[in-house]
């Protein structure tokens, strides 16, 4: 794996980029093959557990966005 690694450093940074994109590419055309692991099933029920009990304690993406914005 080193070798491969030392390899792709000395391409161009272009053709990096254009390497990790259609890496990327790759990944997301074999998500079926992906499954989703059991302890991210339970923290998405886990939330929408708490949204279902409290549907307006969140924010709008709006006022979140502008603290997003406003944080230094």
């Amino acid at each position: 794996m080193d070798t491969l690694l030392e390899e792709l450093e000395k391409l161009p940074l272009a053709e990096r980029m254009q390497l990790v994109e259609d890496l990327w590419d790759s990944i997301a055309r074999s998500r079926a093959e992906m499954p989703i692991p059991q302890w991210q099933k339970d923290a998405l029920e886990e939330r929408k557990r708490a949204f279902l009990q409290h549907p307006d304690a969140g924010q709008s993406w709006e006022e979140a966005k502008e603290d997003i914005l406003r944080t230094p």
